[in-house]
């Protein structure tokens, strides 16, 4: 299976986001070296987030990033 490196504007709700497949490739390790310099070469003012995404397909991948994610319960040790 792929690694997917998606481009992720927010949009005006949680719910709505726009996602943008830039790369594609077959190992972790290219993949995450690759979105560390994208991450690197964004700017200050840039409003988006670089996302690694191991999926089946381009529409398995979308599928994973556009699903509303719990927000993990944090312990009192975590705190």
């Amino acid at each position: 299976m792929p690694y997917y490196i998606y481009k992720i504007t927010p949009g005006p709700t949680d719910l709505t986001k726009s996602l943008e497949k830039l790369e594609q490739h077959d190992s972790f390790k290219e993949a995450k070296l690759r979105a560390r310099g994208m991450r690197a070469a964004m700017g200050d003012s840039d409003a988006f987030i670089i996302k690694v995404m191991f999926a089946d397909n381009e529409l398995d991948a979308e599928e994973k990033l556009m699903e509303k994610r719990e927000q993990p319960i944090l312990r009192e040790w975590e705190k």
